[in-house]
């Protein structure tokens, strides 16, 4: 084979004139012929590291990926640079598996992508025992450990599977293994490294931040508030929401559509070609948003994602972060917003517990529930979300602020009043001695005092912010660390300290504080029967058309159908027609459709889908 440089093979084969921060470093290791781990973030184009080896080496390069999708993607992406390349999985026909097979055999492939689940296939193990490999790769290798997001049993059985290959160079023991992620927190690297059986890997880990990513959360007081802000939310370029279940898919696309948005779903209800063909309408960028379950996305390189939404929380830190990561790898401002309700965190717990038997250990479900209390711990922070994530993943000297997240923007000084509150929280900690957690140190200054230890129940500070939940207290003791007035232990206790900054303003000497202020609950708006509120629309639109009047009995029966339509489509009424608008149209009594078409409210999606059914409802309630 013709030996050739990295940089010259980059450009050769992929047309890149240079290698992305890393790249090289992880290529030049894998064609020395170490271990490596490799943890990069997506969007990185981590799949070089493993790529651009298998072309400059003697004999192909095995590599294991978890998703079909996935791997189909890569074979055709290779295929159209004339890389030779296949893929053995359970979509593909026979013919197909033979003709991969046949090339493995006789030395024509590059690169060959399998399932973890091959390798139980006693006739795949006789291939690879007729055909030595240069570098077995493991993409997703956070699946092998029960800490990652994704945790994929298959995957337990690729160390001794990777120990069973001989090496194409004829040297002694297995061929070096590669694995790539682009989400392990230290704790996974570690089960990565224990369970693949890397021998002294090189290890990289590219820094985890995105810029260009703009995170926030947003505070929604339910299902309602999500439909009526995600067309805001998603824009008007290319977008991905994802959702916890299949009907949240469905309900968010159908929120978008009845905004003149073009949206499509994709969750594991639909067959294998339905996936594929929203998959590649967006890839090929005919379809700008897709409302999909965590399944979509992998693999997926549109650059152009200008929004990132969760219609409900992820069930893990790990996971959210690849999700937001698909948005903005063309550099581009993303806008990633998580809409949050702690109702939601019901939905994540019922899959948690209905999670398959075979599949998911108690043991396993108690690791799935802590990783949701990180996630909830994100979604209710008040510190900066940036600087959370890549804590969480182990950049521990990153900027405390961005100045640029949701939470950032929001800072501000704090009022007289809150200034006070500030420093009796403050003092607490202080008077306990600095060696109690969040939750305690709430309850001793809320005044409720049982079941805490004696230590807490007569101090200066106990009761002190007696007026106030113990939630409350707790919000802003989130709030002083965000703003590093105090300061948390890692481990499971969560002890509190004061930081210099937090005994600066606790004593006086510092009276500029900025940090950022626990979200208050929203109020929640008095209802109203809907059938007062649609005649005091109907009354409204009447007022500024003298001459006309609804019919009671006109009213109820559009009143009907909108329910009808709301509960078939299962949006709440409001996206159907708004009350102002259906009191508008009993008024008017348009008689066509390009009359239907001139009130306000009626725009040209909800004429198409709508007007017909309108009109003949109309002329039925007025003979």
């Amino acid at each position: 084979m013709e030996r050739i440089a990295p940089r010259e093979a980059l450009h050769r084969h992929f047309g890149h004139a240079a290698f992305r921060t890393g790249q090289e470093d992880v290529v030049r290791a894998a064609i020395s012929g170490r271990d490596v781990l490799a943890v990069m973030p997506t969007g990185s184009g981590k799949s070089i590291g493993y790529q651009l080896p298998a072309l400059l080496l003697d004999g192909p390069t095995l590599v294991v990926s978890p998703l079909i999708s996935l791997m189909k993607d890569q074979v055709d992406e290779l295929s159209r640079k004339g890389i030779a390349a296949a893929a053995l999985h359970s979509l593909a026909s026979p013919s197909e598996r033979r003709h991969a097979e046949s090339a493995m055999r006789a030395g024509r492939l590059h690169l060959l992508y399998v399932a973890p689940e091959r390798f139980a296939s006693a006739s795949f193990r006789r291939l690879l025992a007729e055909t030595p490999i240069a570098r077995f790769a493991v993409d997703e290798a956070h699946c092998v450990s029960e800490w990652g997001h994704d945790f994929r049993p298959d995957y337990r059985m690729l160390g001794d599977a990777a120990a069973a290959c001989r090496r194409a160079d004829g040297a002694a023991g297995r061929p070096p293994v590669l694995a790539f992620t682009a989400t392990a927190t230290p704790e996974v690297r570690d089960d990565i490294v224990a369970l693949l059986g890397l021998s002294e890997p090189a290890v990289f880990v590219a820094g985890f931040d995105r810029p260009n990513l703009r995170l926030d959360v947003r505070r929604v007081s339910g299902e309602i508030e999500k439909r009526r802000i995600l067309p805001e939310l998603v824009g008007t370029g290319r977008a991905l929401v994802y959702a916890a279940t299949r009907k949240s898919t469905e309900r968010a696309a159908e929120a978008l559509r009845a905004a003149g948005r073009s949206a499509a779903t994709y969750h594991a209800g639909m067959d294998d070609a339905g996936r594929t063909r929203v998959q590649e309408r967006f890839a090929n960028g005919s379809l700008p948003i897709v409302c999909a379950t965590n399944a979509f996305g992998m693999g997926i390189d549109r650059p152009d994602v200008e929004a990132v939404i969760h219609f409900e929380i992820p069930g893990s830190l790990e996971a959210y972060y690849q999700e937001i990561g698909r948005g903005g790898r063309d550099g581009r401002r993303a806008d990633c917003t998580l809409l949050w309700n702690y109702v939601d965190v019901r939905t994540r717990k019922f899959l948690i517990e209905q999670s398959d038997e075979s599949a998911s250990t108690e043991a396993r479900r108690a690791l799935d529930r802590k990783k949701l209390e990180r996630m909830v711990g994100y979604a209710d922070s008040s510190s900066c979300y940036r600087a959370t994530i890549l804590a969480y993943f182990g950049e521990r000297d990153s900027p405390r602020a961005c100045g640029g997240c949701g939470n950032c923007e929001r800072r501000r000084a704090l009022s007289d009043e809150e200034l006070l509150r500030l420093r009796k929280i403050l003092s607490g900690v202080a008077r306990g001695g600095q060696r109690w957690g969040r939750r305690r140190i709430a309850a001793m200054l809320t005044g409720r005092i049982e079941g805490l230890p004696d230590s807490l129940t007569a101090l200066s500070t106990t009761g002190i912010l007696a007026g106030e939940s113990e939630k409350a207290v707790g919000d802003w003791i989130d709030a002083a660390i965000g703003a590093n007035l105090l300061a948390a232990t890692d481990d499971a206790y969560r002890t509190l300290s004061l930081t210099h900054a937090g005994r600066e303003v606790m004593a006086g000497r510092d009276a500029q504080v900025a940090l950022t202020p626990p979200a208050s609950p929203a109020p929640r708006a008095p209802r109203r029967r809907a059938s007062k509120v649609l005649a005091a629309a109907a009354r409204d639109a009447a007022a500024t058309e003298p001459a006309a009047h609804a019919d009671p009995a006109r009213i109820e029966a559009l009143r009907e159908w909108r329910r009808a339509e709301a509960a078939r489509r299962a949006v709440p009424a409001f996206v159907i027609l708004h009350d102002r608008t259906l009191a508008a149209v009993a008024v008017a009594r348009p008689a066509t459709l390009s009359a239907l078409a001139a009130i306000p409210g009626i725009g040209p999606a909800k004429l198409e889908a709508y007007g017909q059914a309108i009109l003949e409802l109309l002329h039925g309630a007025a003979s």
